[in-house]
């Protein structure tokens, strides 16, 4: 038995098989970076979303293709999902963004769409551009909101608040095809136990379709590395975080796709904790799912919100 709906899970469900993400990057930069909100980015923010500096020097089709290939090859996958994750991917105008996700269009083998951005740029007329490929394909926009708490959003220098998310996602509603997803990150030391829990009870409470989960880690070159390097403050151990992960996912609906439950980093750019490197994630993965299985817990068990059941069976 699942004890949480995973994404794999998801995509079987609608596709009948296993789908895989091919992740892009489109070249964009970020309001927190260019300088309209501020520069410098989040202070965890090392090259936007990805570590792979070569990818911007390929076209969007030639990353596409070369995605599809490459895990084609090794997962036998037929169906993906093309996913503009580094940096904000809505931020630019309509036109210019249709010119690039129009881009999909030329691989038939692509069945999807995931667009990561941030949830102050994403005006109206971007929205109703994303819900256009709905007719095509299956769209989700991730959000990162990172905290529903304002102090953890301005340590982290996110430069937008938790307001800004509540309405991006409402908007977003209003366009029922479009699935929403929220990044979160737990082991913030400017939150507790019940502050990151309080995170969990607003996303039930907006009938959030999917979450994202990282833990907190310190990579080399950011700004977080010289504030922990400064005024160390305590990290999550891997015991901590499965606890908390397992805590989290109880909050949420049973119908919420828990779309990530670690986030790691290539261990030549890991300062802390070591438990966040790559070759540590499936042991982490399954710490995560032991401890669902101890606690004889499932995700929904403490949710307070749109208490709608999936078969877990």
């Amino acid at each position: 038995m699942e004890r949480y709906y995973s994404f794999s899970r998801y995509l079987r469900e609608l596709f009948g098989e296993r789908v895989y993400r091919v992740t892009v990057d489109a070249g964009f930069t970020c309001p927190n970076r260019d300088g309209t909100k501020g520069r410098g980015g989040c202070v965890y923010c090392l090259s936007g979303s990805g570590y792979d500096r070569q990818k911007r020097q390929m076209s969007v089709e030639e990353q596409i293709s070369s995605g599809i290939e490459r895990v084609g090859k090794r997962y036998g996958a037929k169906k993906f999902l093309v996913y503009f994750q580094a940096y904000t991917n809505t931020y630019a105008s309509p036109d210019l963004l249709k010119g690039i996700y129009d881009r999909v269009r030329k691989f038939p083998q692509v069945v999807g769409l995931i667009v990561g951005t941030r949830p102050d740029c994403v005006p109206d007329d971007t929205l109703e551009l994303i819900n256009s490929y709905t007719d095509d394909y299956l769209v989700w926009i991730e959000y990162g909101l990172e905290s529903s708490h304002f102090k953890s959003l301005r340590w982290m220098n996110r430069g937008h608040g938790v307001s800004d998310f509540i309405d991006a996602v409402l908007r977003t509603k209003r366009f029922p095809k479009i699935r929403v997803c929220a990044h979160v990150i737990l082991g913030l030391p400017t939150e507790d136990r019940e502050d990151m829990l309080e995170t969990a009870d607003l996303l039930a409470s907006l009938g959030i379709d999917g979450v994202k989960l990282h833990p907190l880690h310190v990579l080399k070159g950011t700004e977080l590395e010289r504030i922990y390097r400064r005024e160390p403050f305590k990290l999550l151990t891997e015991e901590e975080y499965a606890d908390l992960v397992v805590d989290f996912i109880e909050r949420l609906p049973q119908k919420t796709v828990v779309q990530r439950i670690t986030g790691e980093a290539p261990e030549e750019l890991l300062v802390a904790p070591g438990w966040c490197s790559h070759k540590e994630k499936h042991r982490v993965i399954n710490l995560i799912r032991k401890r669902f299985e101890e606690r004889d817990t499932w995700q929904g068990a403490k949710c307070r919100f749109y208490r709608e059941k999936i078969d877990r069976t």
